[in-house]
């Protein structure tokens, strides 16, 4: 069986610095213009036969933008931060720099009390080996940032210090193919 799953990453609504952990605002006016701009070569995506997304606000509305009438996926939930979601890094930092940096260099830690990055890895891990695949199918979802790092370091069998080496950009689209259990990352030309 082999199958291919693209995910697409939600737009930030703001700058990269200023995004707050397990933030779930609505797409603002910059997020939708670059939903617009990137549809030309999103909007194909619609055709797979099963389209999926995060519950974030942001990531249905680019769903639903794009055409894709994905559906929701609470195993695509962004990465649980705990007592950290709606703060900033830097605010975290300020306020516990000794957390901050245990949460970076230990993939068990989960110092906000919300999941640890193992965690993270592990659910999104399970939701992609567990779709009601059809041999030669393709699929389709859109999600948080986080959790396409997550997915790129579990298909690629990554150590989880990778996750800190990936950067899917807003509205990127990375493509793993294969079967549960063996996982390929998919680089393809632009269209």
């Amino acid at each position: 069986m082999h199958v291919r799953v693209t995910l697409v990453t939600a737009p930030l609504g703001t700058s990269r610095l200023a995004e707050r952990f397990a933030d779930d605002r609505p797409l603002d006016q910059a997020a939708w213009h670059a939903v617009q701009l990137a549809s030309h070569a999103l909007v194909p995506l619609s055709a797979a036969d099963l389209r999926y997304c995060s519950p974030t606000h942001r990531s249905r509305a680019t769903g639903d933008a794009l055409g894709f009438a994905p559906l929701v996926q609470p195993a695509l939930s962004d990465w649980d931060m705990g007592s950290w979601r709606g703060l900033t890094l830097g605010e975290v930092a300020a306020h516990d720099p000794r957390a901050v940096d245990a949460w970076l260099r230990d993939p068990r830690a989960a110092p906000h009390g919300g999941e640890s990055l193992l965690d993270l890895v592990t659910r999104v891990g399970g939701w992609l080996d567990t779709r009601p695949f059809e041999d030669g199918g393709a699929l389709v979802a859109v999600a948080e940032p986080a959790v396409v790092r997550a997915l790129l370091v579990y298909a690629l069998k990554a150590p989880p210090a990778t996750y800190w080496n990936v950067d899917p950009g807003p509205l990127s689209a990375v493509t793993v193919t294969g079967h549960p259990g063996r996982w390929s990352l998919r680089l393809e030309p632009p269209r």
